[in-house]
């Protein structure tokens, strides 16, 4: 967990590969502890073809198969079947824009908003309306399993939003 928060969370990503790797592991995420999902990390890329969105987007019901039987990932159905539709939705994504980097730039603009020198941990959102309408957006181009808190997580694991607190090495005020 230190050395994802040191060296990963609020980072800025405009890697297309590692921008759907963010999201399909938010995505696991829900319901479950971080840490759950970084134990499993690399299980997740040989699982799913190091998040290539190609190669899932083409899984098939082996495929499907053989993640259920896959006891190094989260066996969730829903999230399994999830991930692979959503690669399709991250690949039409990617091609109307040139990549999702740029799509999210849309969506997204501008510096990473970050918090006022005041904040806390505990002041931190679970969502904003940013989080709220690129979450309505990635719904209505066919992505699932990415209501508005895992839009903002991947949001702030992706470095569109700068959640480092006051007293964090990482946080620039």
């Amino acid at each position: 967990m230190v050395a994802y928060h040191d060296d990963e969370w609020g980072t800025p990503v405009h890697d297309d590969v590692e921008l759907f790797e963010r999201l399909a592991l938010e995505s696991f995420q829900a319901g479950l502890s971080w840490s759950t999902i970084l134990r499993k990390r690399e299980s997740f890329r040989v699982a799913f073809a190091g998040f290539d969105a190609r190669s899932v987007a083409a899984f098939d019901d082996a495929d499907r198969a053989r993640l259920m039987a896959d006891a190094g990932i989260v066996r969730n159905r829903a999230k399994v079947d999830a991930t692979i539709g959503n690669a399709a939705a991250f690949l039409s994504t990617a091609a109307a824009f040139g990549s999702f980097d740029r799509y999210l730039a849309t969506m997204v603009p501008g510096a990473p908003a970050r918090l006022p020198g005041t904040s806390t941990s505990g002041s931190i959102p679970a969502t904003t309306p940013v989080s709220d309408a690129l979450s309505a957006d990635l719904r209505r181009r066919g992505f699932r399993f990415v209501g508005s808190t895992i839009v903002y997580a991947f949001m702030q694991s992706v470095g569109l939003v700068d959640d480092h607190v006051p007293g964090c090495f990482r946080y620039r005020g």
